[in-house]
């Protein structure tokens, strides 16, 4: 596995189209500037040997740097914001460090953990799971009236993994109430953010015309 990942000089990525977790780690490379290779792999297309000999998981998402194979995505952003810490997307002192690992972890078991649900072929369960990611998204959008970012005043890797979501909001038919205008207002300042609009792939341009 070393020599097969020893043959490449510059950082490559390999992710899907349009998987939202992907694209957050597409942001953190974006933010971070990273002169990285990306290989895009399609639903029915074949994925390369290279790929599957190095992720013993059978999945896309894999970042190759040099003799260093990673595949989960909170593990792959951790690792680029220190190898790469300017400009920092993580807290320097350990209590706040861990604070936004756990948001981090909130994140994903609120609100990515519905994603398979809602993009299934249960009716019953999609309309559940669009209602619990709609309601958990209005429980948090008063917090954006104190604070710009998620829970925090400075930008983060809480919020690389919010953009995605909210970004793809309306190709889930997920429609906000009024009362979560402050999340709205969130949304739009990531989605302004130049990092983000160089991270999408071409599929991802097409759920938003505005960007």
């Amino acid at each position: 596995m070393v020599s097969i990942a020893n043959r490449r000089s510059m950082m490559l990525l390999y992710s899907d189209y349009d998987s939202p977790i992907g694209h957050a780690v597409r942001i953190v490379l974006a933010e971070k500037d990273v002169n990285v290779e990306i290989n895009y792999i399609g639903e029915d297309d074949t994925k390369p040997e290279e790929l599957n000999e190095l992720n013993p998981y059978n999945s896309i998402l894999t970042l190759i740097d040099r003799d260093l194979v990673l595949y989960d995505e909170q593990i792959i952003m951790e690792y680029l914001d220190e190898r790469f810490p300017h400009p920092p997307l993580m807290p320097v002192d350990p209590v706040t460090r861990a604070g936004n690992r756990q948001l981090r972890f909130r994140v994903m078991q609120d609100l990515y953990s519905v994603l398979d649900d809602l993009k299934g072929d249960n009716d019953i369960a999609a309309a559940n799971a669009k209602k619990e990611l709609r309601d958990n998204l209005t429980a948090v959008s008063p917090s954006f009236t104190q604070m710009p970012f998620f829970m925090s005043e400075e930008y983060t890797l809480v919020d690389c993994c919010m953009a995605p979501l909210l970004w793809r909001l309306t190709q889930y038919g997920v429609k906000l109430p009024t009362s979560a205008k402050p999340l709205q207002q969130y949304a739009d300042r990531l989605f302004e953010r130049d990092a983000f609009k160089e991270s999408l792939s071409p599929t991802e341009k097409e759920y938003n015309e505005t960007v």
